[in-house]
């Protein structure tokens, strides 16, 4: 806790003190315009804007355990779909990029099962947003990364989006993407759905 209390303590003198990187600060106070909205799991090991060099401004981002996209629900609001929903209609972003990694926990957990009732929450989370015949579950072979699992998965929230109204809109006017990512957090490699090649195969971006 120290460290983060003594880098926040020096931020504004130390990063904002060269005066170009103080008026590109300066002109976030005009509002920010994202042009893509990252979904990611809540993983502290996963930080979007180190590997993919996003400058302040330039992601819109969502995390969820599991970097799960829930149903679109339009009589229970959620954080997550007004997050969305925001993103889409009001900020305009052009991509979605759904970004799940490796060793993840909620994929793991569900994939194989495991007894969650120590954490009813999160059994909540995932017996309510990930169906019981999820693709992550037509894995033959567990390995220690989940990868394959974590990618199909990846894809499945990529459907989930596509039943979001503002996401269909936009969609159908040819003026939003969606893209499904896989981050391996102990090289930092990225690997990028590949639709045309098989439905669930990834590769170098």
């Amino acid at each position: 806790m120290k460290s983060l209390i003594d880098n926040a303590r020096s931020f504004a003198a130390t990063h904002v003190a060269d005066p170009e990187r103080a008026e590109s600060f300066r002109a976030l106070e005009a509002g920010q315009s994202p042009e893509t909205l990252f979904i990611t799991c809540s993983d502290s090991r996963v930080v979007p804007a180190l590997f993919t060099g996003a400058s302040p401004g330039e992601l819109f981002e969502l995390r969820t355990a599991g970097n799960i996209v829930p149903e679109y629900r339009s009589d229970i609001p959620s954080g997550e779909s007004a997050t969305i929903e925001y993103a889409v209609r009001v900020l305009g972003v052009r991509d979605i990029i759904v970004c799940g990694h490796s060793h993840c926990g909620a994929v793991t957990a569900f994939v194989r099962g495991d007894d969650l009732s120590s954490v009813p929450a999160v059994q909540g989370w995932l017996e309510r947003a990930v169906p019981a015949d999820a693709p992550a579950r037509a894995v033959e072979t567990f390995t220690h990364d989940m990868a394959e699992a974590v990618q199909r998965h990846s894809v499945a929230q990529l459907e989930t989006l596509r039943s979001y109204p503002c996401v269909q809109e936009r969609i159908e006017q040819g003026t939003l993407g969606l893209h499904a990512w896989y981050y391996e957090v102990h090289t930092g490699a990225v690997e990028v759905h590949l639709p045309e090649s098989d439905p669930v195969s990834f590769g170098p971006l």
